[in-house]
């Protein structure tokens, strides 16, 4: 990690930002075709270092098949700190019978009961981590203005 004693804002390393992300299964996977921004929320697993999503057919497959090149954001919280992961990386719609199998094994589950048959596969290019730790804004300095 990297920080100084009293910074609120911890940088991770990428081990434990991986780490982090492995221990959840609920992100956000954003998008971009045509200059606009997309983003949806997600179950996935990491496997290997990628990112496994399960989705059904929509949105989601043609704007990959468009533009490749996404990030996926994982948080979660307590009462005293939280953490934030992001992942850049490159998608793809899993078809061959071996991704596809190898996907069947992460057992990415569907949260809602919904047909869910496809595959997406995020192969990173980059990924950041922080750690923050609650607290009250500090007071302004004098002299601003």
């Amino acid at each position: 990690m990297t920080t100084s004693d009293d910074s609120p804002i911890t940088v991770l390393s990428a081990d434990e930002s991986w780490d982090l992300l492995s221990s959840v299964t609920l992100g956000r996977l954003a998008t971009s075709v045509g200059g606009q921004p997309d983003v949806f929320p997600v179950n996935f697993v990491v496997a290997r270092r990628q990112i496994i999503i399960r989705t059904a057919e929509g949105a989601k497959l043609t704007e990959i098949v468009l533009n490749d090149r996404v990030a996926l954001e994982a948080d979660d919280h307590g009462l005293e700190h939280a953490w934030s992961v992001v992942v850049k990386g490159v998608a793809e719609v899993l078809d061959t019978a071996a991704d596809i199998a190898a996907a069947d094994r992460a057992q990415v589950l569907p949260w809602t009961a919904t047909i869910k048959q496809r595959y997406l596969r995020i192969n990173p290019v980059e990924i950041s981590g922080r750690r923050f730790v609650f607290g009250t804004e500090p007071e302004w300095g004098c002299g601003l203005g």
